[in-house]
């Protein structure tokens, strides 16, 4: 027996023997709804090359900033990544809607009705100093990011209502309330695990360019703040033979720089200076990509196509400024942006309108509203707009003149029923005489460009606006904060939306600073469908309760939403190479090999 077994061994041997014995079974994966796809002893995922060599660097390409490689806690801003050094209990997989395999934890046990899970530690599992991975490891980091982690870590965490060693190598959570258990299992599985010993002479609390102790593929290489953060493989790391890694993780070294411009990345990455690149703009994906004159090398584009909810980017109202407090104001502004204007003379008309927070899946509201739907909604009536109940969901459509008269009359009106009205060109409060100004805080330069035309309409409305430009790090603390007038944000979904809508939608998150309840929605309603998708227990019912949700969020108007694609722009140098057939979630650096191009 391995002496760090032994002595692991010592304090659990007055107790093991009066331990419960669970009778579950030990299992390799869990799914949240029905079975996993890949059996015990799969030999990899399928959307990988299990072939592909190991070697070589790859060269990204960050556009911002960060000041921290501290990513369990708000402060600070942490560098493009860091996941790569860190391990979860679980591995999710990318073609199934949610189910993780044993990773750090070689097997689970649980409960028929999700009231608890037992995570039996891998005895190989090793932090990159060589350490073992324990279950007091495990405890540490559940007890940490539970007390001092980031907002939604602490929200999800503190549903645990009892966490027991039940081994050195083996920990078991119990859920007591009902609501949102189905999920929390795998919300535990997902938990990075940090090394106990290590924060005896830390500080978890304070931001940090001193890398931390992980158990990952790759350790930290070096640390340029704001500049350039690397990344090497670790030859040693423990978990290179377990399925879900063959076919993963091949370069020697990822480095990513970072950029104060996106223009000047894209340069970066023509100059082959630069491996790959995501793009995210229209134009420059059209007219952009091509080979710099005299050069006989060639880059290639591709698009893999995506099968999970896209995006919903969408300028967004405070709501905790009164100014958009009235949900007809709110729709007057809608009215207002011209996206048929913006989609042919900006965007290159290759993309689509986005019409619900689960576009480009089964999941969004399309059509009139189901009588599950209703049955679901029904009891909070009172503070939904009947347009939920009564009406099909669209957004204003233009003729993409640029004149929008019929639109704007429309918001002229509404914004005059909701108490403003234009005095000597300026819309102003009836109530105050307060002028309607409107600050638009960003970071990104492509989005200047969404909002100027929309400044001349707000303008023909008598609204001042202006745009404020703001570093990474100002910014990300002006979001904490909720210290804003409108903001241009993208919420990510998947097919298994769970526990984390309370961290985007839910009363609790709107009054929490660090959320992405950035609209500060407050319904009673919205809570309830909130719990109603962590809870359910099968496909159907988080299928209705996600559509119900879906349909408040737009009926509320308190996002104009953009555009969607439901393909990756993807370009990179020939010498990296993808595997022929992308996951649900399109390709990613983890996928990816260097191979020498004659």
């Amino acid at each position: 027996m391995r002496p760090f077994l032994i002595s692991l061994l010592i304090p659990f041997a007055l107790f093991a023997a009066a331990l419960p014995v669970t009778g579950a079974e030990k299992l390799h994966a869990l799914a949240m709804h029905g079975a996993p796809k890949y059996p015990a002893g799969f030999p990899h995922f399928d959307y990988v090359n299990p072939d592909a060599p190991r070697g070589g660097t790859l060269r990204l390409g960050r556009i911002g900033s960060f000041d921290s490689v501290h990513p369990f806690i708000l402060k600070g801003v942490k560098p493009e990544g860091w996941r790569n050094t860190f391990q979860p209990l679980m591995t999710r997989s990318k073609d199934e809607p949610f189910t993780l395999y044993a990773n750090l934890a070689e097997t689970i046990e649980i409960a028929e009705d999700r009231s608890w899970i037992i995570f039996n530690i891998n005895p190989k599992a090793r932090f990159s100093n060589g350490d073992p991975v324990t279950a007091e490891d495990v405890l540490f980091s559940y007890e940490t990011l539970r007390d001092k982690g980031r907002p939604n870590v602490r929200t999800y965490y503190k549903k645990a209502t009892e966490v027991a060693l039940t081994g050195p190598l083996s920990i078991k959570f119990t859920f007591g309330e009902e609501e949102g258990r189905w999920e929390m299992p795998l919300i535990m599985g997902l938990m990075s695990v940090i090394s106990k010993a290590e924060f005896e002479s830390r500080d978890f609390e304070k931001t940090s360019l001193s890398p931390f102790i992980g158990s990952g593929p790759y350790i930290f290489d070096k640390v340029e703040p704001g500049r350039r953060v690397s990344y090497k493989r670790n030859p040693d790391f423990w978990g290179w033979d377990l399925p879900q890694n063959k076919g993963r993780h091949n370069f020697d070294t990822l480095i990513y720089d970072y950029f104060r411009d996106d223009g000047v990345a894209l340069e970066a990455f023509k100059a082959h200076t630069l491996d790959a690149r995501f793009e995210s703009d229209a134009g420059k994906w059209i007219d952009a990509y091509s080979a710099r004159s005299g050069s006989n090398e060639s880059f290639v584009k591709t698009e893999p196509k995506l099968q999970i909810p896209a995006p919903m980017l969408a300028m967004v109202f405070n709501t905790r400024r009164d100014k958009f407090a009235d949900r007809r104001v709110r729709i007057a502004l809608t009215q207002a942006f011209d996206f048929e204007w913006v989609n042919a003379n900006i965007l290159q008309s290759v993309y689509k309108r986005t019409d619900s927070f689960f576009e480009n899946s089964s999941l969004a509201s399309k059509g009139p509203i189901s009588s599950a739907e209703r049955e679901l909604l029904s009891p909070f009536a009172e503070e939904l707009p009947t347009d939920v109940f009564d009406s099909e969901f669209s957004l204003p459509v233009t003729d993409g003149s640029g004149r929008n008269r019929q639109n704007l009359r429309t918001a002229r009106k509404l914004l005059a029923e909701a108490g403003w009205e234009i005095e000597d060109g300026t819309l102003r409060s009836t109530a105050t005489g307060e002028a309607f100004t409107i600050e638009f805080l960003v970071n990104n330069n492509d989005y200047v460009k969404l909002i100027a035309p929309f400044q001349k309409n707000l303008q023909t409305l008598g609204i001042t606006t202006n745009i404020r430009q703001s570093d990474t790090a100002s910014y990300q603390n002006r979001l904490n904060d909720y210290d804003f007038d409108m903001i241009i944000n993208s919420w990510g979904q998947s097919l298994s939306p769970g526990n984390e809508q309370a961290f985007y939608w839910s009363r609790t998150a709107a009054e929490t600073p660090g959320t992405r309840n950035y609209p500060a929605i407050r319904l009673a309603a919205v809570d309830e469908m909130i719990a109603l998708i962590a809870s359910a227990k099968t496909r159907e019912q988080l299928e209705n309760a996600t559509l119900a949700l879906d349909r408040m969020l737009l009926w509320g108007y308190y996002v104009i939403p953009l555009y969607h694609t439901d393909s990756q722009w993807f370009a990179h140098w020939p010498e990296i190479r993808l595997p022929p057939s992308p996951s649900f979630w399109g390709t990613s650096a983890d996928l990816w090999w260097h191979e020498a191009v004659d």
